[in-house]
C-alpha cells in the first residue's frame, strides 16, 4: 500500500479528533504489566510449593504445598488472560479506529465519484 503523507497526517488528525487512546496508555498498560507480574509470581509460587513437597516426608506437608501450586497456577493463569486483555486491548483500539477511518474515505471515494 502506498500511502501518501498527506493521506497519513489526516488520518493522524482524524484520530486525534475521535479522542481515541494511544494504544500503550491507560489501563491497557496497567493490564499487561499487572498480568506479567502475577504470571512471575504464580511460576515462582508454583515452583516453590513444588520444592517444599519434594523436600517432605509428610503426607500433610506435600499437601498443603499441592493446594499452593494448584493457586500458583491459578495466578499465573489469571495472569496471562489479563496480559492478553491489556496487549490486545490496545490493538483492537487503534484497528478499529483505522477500519473507520478507512471505511469512511471508502464512503468519500464512492460518493465523490
Amino acid at each position: 500500500m502506498n500511502e501518501s503523507p498527506e493521506r497519513v497526517e489526516q488520518f493522524k488528525k482524524d484520530i486525534a479528533e475521535m479522542q481515541v487512546r494511544d494504544p500503550a496508555a491507560g489501563r491497557d498498560r496497567l493490564a499487561s504489566r499487572g498480568g506479567f507480574a502475577l504470571m512471575v509470581i504464580g511460576i515462582i509460587v508454583t515452583i516453590a510449593a513444588y520444592l517444599q513437597s519434594h523436600n517432605t516426608t509428610l503426607d500433610l506437608t506435600q499437601r498443603d504445598a499441592q493446594i499452593v501450586a494448584l493457586i500458583g497456577v491459578a495466578v499465573t493463569v489469571m495472569g496471562a488472560a489479563l496480559y492478553l486483555r491489556g496487549s490486545l486491548g490496545g490493538f483492537f483500539r487503534f484497528w478499529l479506529a483505522r477500519l473507520i477511518y478507512e471505511q469512511k474515505a471508502q464512503t468519500d471515494r464512492i460518493v465523490n465519484r
